[in-house]
């Protein structure tokens, strides 16, 4: 069964390679490899350089830092990054012993724990 799976995602991220490289192609500011393709770090490069220059549009970290942080009862926090676990990222235990708020490192939530809570 995960053979199966490894072989369709291959296929799937094949296709997409493929799909990239033919519409490169067609794009007029690419640069030629040997037999007219491009490759797909040159395709990824040259979307980020556009998306870096609209400065009307916030950067992720951005949009992150405008979450505020979570507040939690207990010392540790286990974070995946969203509920579902296509969105979400590998679980990630982050200790909030330190006053200020502690940085998931994938994807930039911020933790603090609830000093205010007793236990009894």
């Amino acid at each position: 069964m995960a053979a199966c799976g490894r072989r369709m995602g291959y296929a799937m991220a094949s296709n997409l390679i493929k799909t990239l490289k033919r519409s490169s192609n067609l794009a007029s500011n690419s640069r030629s490899l040997s037999g007219g393709a491009v490759s797909s770090s040159e395709v990824i490069t040259s979307h980020t350089a556009k998306w870096m220059q609209d400065t009307s549009k916030k950067s992720p970290m951005e949009l992150i830092n405008e979450v505020p942080p979570i507040t939690v009862e207990g010392r540790i926090v286990g974070c995946e990054g969203d509920n579902s676990p296509a969105l979400g990222h590998p679980i990630e235990f982050i200790c909030l012993d330190l006053d200020q708020p502690a940085v998931c490192k994938y994807c930039g939530l911020r933790y603090v724990q609830d000093h205010g809570h007793h236990h009894h």
